[in-house]
């Protein structure tokens, strides 16, 4: 991929539900496990991401945005994301290793009570 040259700041949004998923699945049919274990192919997907981002693109600004909770769609339509499987519980046990991630990169973590990541990223790279 032919990377543009850098002529002005770089700022990376990333939506961490997307992907924390994304890895996951990625490894669906060979999952990596650790000694314990636990599947870890989340965490480590995530982490490749970050690493990758940063040798490729040498972001100056880069932040980590969760969905935080049932956003203003699940009020107004109860259906929204219904038929949606629910997070396998090996995954859900994955989410606070993620955070720690996270927090040992030094990347701000944005999250805004009612609202998704995507409206969060789409709000935040139109005021960018």
């Amino acid at each position: 991929m032919q990377i543009p040259p850098k002529t002005r700041p770089r700022l990376f949004l990333v939506d961490a539900y997307a992907l924390i998923y994304r890895s996951y699945f990625a490894f669906i049919k060979r999952p990596l496990m650790n000694a314990a274990g636990e599947n870890t192919s989340a965490p480590f997907g995530f982490t490749r991401f970050l690493l990758d981002i940063r040798e490729q693109f040498e972001p100056d600004y880069l932040a980590v945005v969760f969905d935080a909770g049932d956003s203003f769609r699940d009020q107004e339509y109860p259906e929204y994301k219904a038929t949606r499987e629910k997070m396998p519980d090996d995954l859900r046990h994955s989410l606070g290793r993620i955070r720690q991630i996270v927090e040992a990169f030094n990347d701000p973590v944005v999250e805004l009570d009612g609202y998704e990541a995507d409206d969060v990223i789409g709000t935040l790279a139109r005021q960018a």
